[in-house]
């Protein structure tokens, strides 16, 4: 008996190295989506007034039957001003928006410039994490209303993930006002977002997570406070380059004014 080392090589398979990618049928690449490409939303989104964030986020606005988590350093400043638009096409098709736990009192006259009334505006006070986190899961298993925001600042990754399997069967969106601390935590929503403060009155916005490829940089959206854009002149509605004007003004008034060194003579021989 031969030696096994002494055994003829079996044959390898052909190598598909250099060879056309198969092609699919058109349904099944229809169907299909890659890893590296944006990608779509499970249901029915909202659109969130803003262009350039429509164009970055899957399906083209804040999604429905998913969690979207908001994340800010001070909480109840700038949900408003990212969350306005879409709130807003949810009031306007005759659905009601519940807020659950905000940390401070809405602000009806400022609400009534993003376009949201008393009569489409549901707040629940829940102080304790445990009576948001119960709120927030029967509104969102019910459906019943057109959108939900709750402020959530301690809630474990178990229950978010547990909120993400119910927003499946929500048909509105559902929004996550969390603390900045939370990026660093594990969750399971689908789409992740950071809200900043940015120069002249925009908001600057990172998309932490989302479906499909990676988001590079930050997003500047211009966001004027409901009611303001009314009584700011056109300087104003540009801060920063007024300041700049102004620094620029007192440099130069600060050189003129600089008195130049006197010349000394020189020494006399005695």
């Amino acid at each position: 008996m031969p030696a096994l080392a002494d055994a003829p090589a079996a044959p390898c398979p052909d190598s598909d190295a250099g060879r056309p990618p198969p092609v699919l049928p058109p349904p099944v690449a229809a169907a299909l989506w890659r890893g590296c490409d944006l990608g779509g939303a499970a249901g029915p989104v909202t659109g969130s007034g803003f262009d350039a964030l429509d164009g970055e986020l899957p399906g083209g606005g804040w999604p429905s039957r998913a969690l979207t988590e908001v994340l800010c350093a001070q909480p109840g400043v700038l949900e408003w001003r990212l969350l306005g638009g879409a709130l807003r096409r949810v009031v306007a098709a005759g659905r009601s928006v519940v807020l659950v736990g905000p940390p401070r009192h809405p602000h009806l006259p400022g609400l009534r410039h993003e376009g949201l009334d008393a009569r489409h505006l549901v707040w629940i006070r829940a102080e304790a994490p445990s009576e948001r986190l119960w709120c927030t899961e029967l509104l969102v298993k019910s459906g019943a209303s057109g959108a939900v925001v709750a402020w959530l600042p301690q809630a474990r990754p178990e229950q978010v993930r547990r909120l993400q399997v119910c927003a499946q069967s929500c048909e509105g969106p559902v929004f996550l006002c969390r603390p900045l601390a939370a990026r660093h935590e594990p969750s399971a929503a689908p789409l992740r977002v950071l809200a900043g403060l940015g120069p002249d009155w925009s908001l600057q916005v990172q998309l932490l997570k989302r479906r499909g490829a990676a988001h590079e940089g930050v997003l500047q959206l211009p966001s004027v406070p409901g009611g303001l854009a009314l009584a700011l002149t056109p300087r104003l509605m540009a801060p920063s380059r007024l300041i700049h004007e102004r620094l620029t003004d007192r440099g130069a008034h600060a050189g003129l004014g600089r008195a130049a060194p006197a010349r000394r003579s020189p020494a006399r021989a005695h």
